[in-house]
């Protein structure tokens, strides 16, 4: 089995990384991770960094010469030549984790976050699909936009032109663009959907994540600007934050990806009531003084502090839409087939994952 990864170093692809080290390490033939270098760190430099940290699971750490002969990190300039390094007699399964998060409404935003998200696969998947067994596409499970209800596995056959933001309706186009061209190519394609990711529930360290994103955001918000300006948070009542745990979401992906499956939403069954959720939220790091709303706040002049303006003029445009959307839920049937759900108490996993991005900082990890 050879195996190309996108987004090995990104808060969902590491665990992913680690994943297939620690379970599939025998049927891979070679494992190709294409990855950026930062700063002074060389593509190699950040892997290496990775695999040998406090964070690398303990098998990975023991099986470090086997996983040297099996993995070979490509610089990502040398992402579209890929006879550089694959064999034409071979096929791969190519994994495309990297992507472009950002939740921005501001039209200004459209075209990167595009460019990001749609046009990059496009290029990957051209250059790519003469040397590939199966494309499998990372999206998101809010890729769907505005709906409610009961959602199923099958976005490509929905039509759906009201997004939240930019970055849905892009993951979005990439399913669809992605489902159309494996057919008129005959190349097998799969899309999973992780919800919001959150601390591990599986793996140690307990409650470790990355990067914080989403819902941390809203946290470390109100941790570092904390004061008694009274701030309206709006919210719909009825809505529930759905979080699923990283290492949950990579191992049901390195389950699932050399399967038949076609398009499967990787989510909780269970959500946190939100009026509960942000409460815990804002409770875990010490604010106090804010109301619950389902009132519309529209204009600057119905802002009750300089605190409440700062809010709606950052964070709060990107997340408002997802705080105030009409209820829904996932029919997670075939995941629960896959990989069952851990069971844990959904309030205690909330506290204790904004618990340990206090104690760290809220800082990303850097490799």
């Amino acid at each position: 089995m050879n195996i190309i990864l996108t987004g090995a170093t990104g808060t969902l692809g590491s665990q992913v990384l680690f994943s297939l080290l620690e379970t599939r390490l025998q049927e891979i033939e070679m494992l190709y991770l294409i990855v950026r270098k930062k700063n002074r760190a060389s593509a190699a430099d950040r892997i290496a960094s990775m695999l040998e940290s406090e964070i690398a699971p303990v098998t990975i750490k023991n099986n470090q010469k086997t996983i040297k002969n099996k993995v070979q990190v490509v610089d990502a300039k040398e992402v579209f030549e890929p006879l550089s390094f694959l064999k034409k007699t071979n096929t791969y399964y190519f994994i495309h984790s990297a992507g472009y998060v950002n939740l921005s409404v501001d039209p200004s935003s459209e075209q990167e976050i595009f460019k990001e998200n749609l046009s990059f696969t496009e290029q990957i998947f051209n250059t790519y699909k003469s040397y590939l067994k199966k494309f499998i596409y990372i999206s998101t499970a809010f890729s769907i936009g505005k709906l409610d209800g009961i959602l199923k596995d099958n976005y490509v056959a929905i039509e759906q032109n009201e997004y939240r933001n930019f970055y849905e309706a892009s993951k979005h186009a990439a399913e669809k663009y992605l489902v159309k061209a494996g057919q008129e190519n005959k190349i097998a394609i799969q899309i999973l959907r992780p919800s919001v990711l959150g601390g591990n529930i599986m793996d140690r360290p307990s409650f470790f994540i990355s990067k914080y994103m989403v819902f941390y955001l809203f946290a470390k918000f109100f941790h570092r600007n904390n004061s008694d300006d009274m701030v309206r948070i709006q919210a719909n009542s009825d809505s529930k934050l759905n979080i699923i745990p990283t290492d949950y979401a990579a191992k049901v992906i390195t389950k699932v990806f050399d399967t038949t499956v076609e398009q499967l939403n990787i989510v909780n069954s269970k959500g946190t009531q939100i009026f509960t959720g942000i409460t815990k939220i804002l409770e875990t790091v010490d604010f106090k003084n804010f109301r619950l709303t389902q009132e519309l706040l529209e204009t600057a002049n119905e802002f009750e502090s300089t605190l409440e303006k700062f809010y709606y003029e950052t964070i709060g445009i990107h997340l408002t839409p997802y705080l105030t959307a009409k209820p829904y839920e996932w029919d997670t049937t075939l995941l629960e087939s896959i990989l069952p759900i851990p069971q844990y108490n959904l309030e205690e996993y909330l506290v204790n994952t904004i618990e340990y991005a206090k104690e760290n900082g809220f800082r990303n990890q850097r490799w």
